[in-house]
């Protein structure tokens, strides 16, 4: 599948992260989700809209004034992605991919101002962080619930795709799934399917209804394995109410400190699909406790099949910590057991 990131960062196998490369100076467009346009067969003469076609235009116009200004673009010296003011201290939310490993920022507002940034925390299990940015004014972003959405609202995605710089983009929420895999061996808990075109620098911008809430932040593109480029309409974007839990935690405390991810306490390796390879084992964890050693082999978790790493995020992902469950181990000498492992939760520092 290909990978419209940015160099040297994170590859996801089915979905791309909607990061920008920068290279000399120029932007380096990945990829464009094409929109298509309805025309009549018959030529016309331009339609005279309806009161409540302009009321939704207008609505729309007002939604993106007021947001505009809470979306900033963050780069650094691989790339670029966007990112959400959270409160009036500087801090800014955006996905983890968009930061890297990079530590220091310029943060560019949609006036065209520009701050230096520094990070505060990242969460890779989520792919969201935290930049901040001292010495300017700016406009946080309001938060809807995202527990409140429902498929076939009206969403807008705002931020700097390809590096234009507050590019707007419109459709509805699609979907509300849940264990989506970043082919990383990596599962995002929940996102919020969306319809809005977004392209990679949409990364770590904001969704938002239309009430100019932010419902949620766009993460990843799907992309046709047939074709093996984009799938238009179809992006992800991380819901709000885990953004602000996450984002939260960043800033409270530099790292997260209660995830609610399940736990196994365990380093993995793919075996071609005949389950997870087990490379070792966190002493004192919760494979450990449970009798699970380096070489073996987990089958399944909770009755759930794992024959790949993302399976068995993907499976993780719907349990929580402190639930035990059945595990199917293949040692090294081919026989199977089964055994009962209280899950922990995973580690935030």
């Amino acid at each position: 599948m290909p990978y419209f990131g940015m160099p040297g960062r994170r590859q996801l196998a089915w979905l791309a992260p909607l990061v920008a490369a920068i290279v000399a100076g120029g932007i380096v467009a990945g990829f464009s989700f094409g929109g298509s346009t309805h025309r009549s067969a018959v030529a016309a003469a331009p339609v005279v809209a309806g009161r409540p076609v302009q009321s939704f235009q207008e609505a729309l116009v007002l939604v993106v004034k007021a947001v505009s200004p809470s979306v900033v673009q963050i780069e650094d010296s691989i790339g670029l992605g966007s990112g959400i003011v959270l409160d009036d201290g500087g801090n800014i939310v955006t996905n983890a991919h968009v930061v890297g490993t990079a530590k220091r920022f310029v943060v560019t507002t949609s006036s065209g101002k520009s701050y230096p940034a520094k990070l505060v925390g990242s969460f890779p299990p989520d792919d969201l962080a935290v930049v901040k940015v001292t010495g300017a004014t700016l406009k946080p972003a309001l938060f809807a619930d995202s527990g409140k959405l429902q498929v076939g609202d009206i969403a807008l995605a705002i931020g700097n795709p390809l590096g234009l710089r507050s590019s707007v983009t419109e459709g509805i929420v699609s979907a509300i799934r849940s264990a989506v895999p970043e082919g990383n061996g990596n599962t995002l808990p929940s996102v919020v399917q969306t319809s809005a075109a977004i392209n990679p620098g949409n990364s770590g911008g904001a969704l938002v209804d239309l009430n100019g809430r932010v419902i949620g932040v766009p993460t990843l593109a799907a992309t046709d394995p047939q074709l093996g480029g984009s799938a238009p309409g179809i992006g992800f974007a991380i819901p709000s109410n885990l953004v602000r839990d996450i984002a939260g935690q960043l800033v409270k405390y530099g790292k997260v400190i209660d995830s609610h991810r399940a736990y196994l306490g365990i380093r993995v390796g793919d075996t071609g699909g005949n389950g997870v390879y087990v490379g070792a084992v966190t002493a004192g964890g919760p494979a450990a406790k449970a009798g699970i050693r380096a070489g073996d082999v987990i089958v399944s978790v909770d009755r759930k099949p794992a024959p790949t790493t993302d399976v068995l995020s993907a499976v993780l992902a719907t349990l929580k910590p402190g639930k035990t469950v059945p595990v199917v181990v293949r040692h090294q000498n081919g026989k199977k057991t089964t055994v009962q492992l209280t899950l922990g939760t995973y580690p935030g520092g």
